[in-house]
């Protein structure tokens, strides 16, 4: 099992996009419109910092988030908030600021002000906008990712199931019904070249605009060709979105599609295919390690070691692999999946997690905590196909169990 913590931090900055020794249609080609603001484009950006290692058992940490957001934060007010990246960060003199190269600069700059912990820096993820964003791996891979958006009506079902079992299997599904879809692709390199981004601005805009032409206000069943003879679920709009994209762009690694915000199937490069749903409950907690004395645990917890409690609305993503029907076009039954979550968490939902609950009286209720706490009740509940559970204590602080 791989339990990464991640912090999110915010600054401003902006940036051009461009290579003085190309032409401009080059840069154009490349880099798109952003290239012919010569004096810069502004961005508010959104940088994840992803650690991993051991846990603490006496604190229930792996690393003390505080200091994530100190050291962090730091460095980017030094060099990356409220800055024109191209000539006040001497990073980017001579290489363009693109997602890509921002991501993997904050991971070379960050990771060796944390050489005296346990906790490695793993990852950068980056986003610039609802649309974009990158991700830096400290073994030098690089993914960017790019986001679609279209509307779309379906009635979920199979052509290779008879009318009474998709009634059975979709119910109320089969009915014509839509979506406002959010599919997200994700490309990805082993080693990424110091000028170009992993995937160019005229590459990827013909993709996005066909897909678009393609899917965009149709009816799926009925309107595109080549999926009347496709199961028409989420798990199947999913592969068919990754055929149409790797066709062009073979370096395209996987391809996420939400029909709703707390919704997405994902499809990877080597036809593995996986189920997200997110769900949250509410509680109290009191981070407090009996080992220490009150004076240690507030230097150590600082105001979450009120004595009196405080609380969040937790969020957690649940993510299952598994062997995908292609006759049925499922993964899993999305009912039992939702059953299965609300009834790992109900026993936590609205409880002080220390006072009211086993699993933490003798126990920190840390995010580390809490989500290895939660793994077995869920994966349990699911014949051990959970793959990734995620859990939000604030939209700032993230907590990652990994099947490896």
């Amino acid at each position: 099992m791989l339990l990464t913590v991640s912090k999110r931090l915010e600054f401003s900055a902006s940036r051009r996009l461009c290579v003085k020794r190309w032409s401009d249609n080059k840069n154009l080609a490349v880099f798109g419109p952003e290239t012919e603001a010569r004096h810069g484009s502004g961005r508010n950006y959104v940088a994840y910092f992803v650690f991993a290692g051991p846990v603490d058992p006496r604190t229930g940490m792996l690393i003390n988030i505080s200091e994530i957001k100190e050291r962090a934060g730091k460095l980017l007010r030094a060099r990356f908030d409220h800055k024109f990246l191209n000539q006040d960060n001497p990073s980017f003199s001579a290489v363009p600021p693109t997602m890509e190269s921002i991501a993997r600069q904050l991971h070379g700059d960050l990771a060796p002000l944390f050489s005296d912990v346990s906790a490695k820096l793993v990852a950068c993820h980056v986003v610039e906008s609802p649309e974009r964003s990158a991700t830096f791996y400290s073994d030098g891979a690089c993914e960017a990712n790019y986001w679609l958006e279209f509307s779309a009506a379906r009635r979920t079902v199979s052509p290779q199931l008879s009318e009474a079992e998709n009634a059975r299997l979709f119910g109320r599904a089969t009915s014509t019904h839509g979506h406002n879809y959010r599919a997200r692709l994700t490309f990805r390199i082993i080693w990424l070249d110091a000028v170009t981004p992993l995937v160019r601005y005229d590459a990827i805009n013909a993709c996005l605009d066909s897909l678009r032409s393609e899917l965009d206000h149709r009816y799926l069943n009925q309107e595109v060709a080549e999926l009347k003879d496709r199961p028409i679920t989420t798990e199947s709009l999913a592969g068919y979105i990754y055929e149409q994209v790797n066709a062009s762009l073979p370096l395209l690694h996987r391809v996420r599609l939400h029909e709703r915000d707390d919704f997405f199937a994902e499809v990877w490069h080597d036809k593995s295919v996986f189920l997200g749903l997110r769900m949250p409950f509410n509680a109290a907690h009191r981070l407090h390690a009996a080992c220490f004395s009150d004076a240690e645990n507030a230097k150590l917890y600082g105001k979450c070691s009120n004595p009196l409690g405080h609380g969040h609305r937790y969020v957690t993503e649940t993510t299952i692999g598994g062997q995908y029907n292609k006759r049925t076009g499922t993964l899993h039954d999305f009912g039992a999946f939702r059953k299965a979550i609300a009834e790992s968490l109900k026993p936590w939902q609205d409880r002080h997690l220390d006072l009211e609950t086993d699993e933490f009286r003798d126990t920190p209720s840390t995010g580390e905590n809490i989500v290895r706490a939660l793994w077995p009740k869920i994966d349990n509940r699911l014949d051990q196909k959970l793959v990734r559970l995620r859990l939000w204590e604030t939209a700032n602080n993230r907590f990652t169990l990994r099947r490896t």
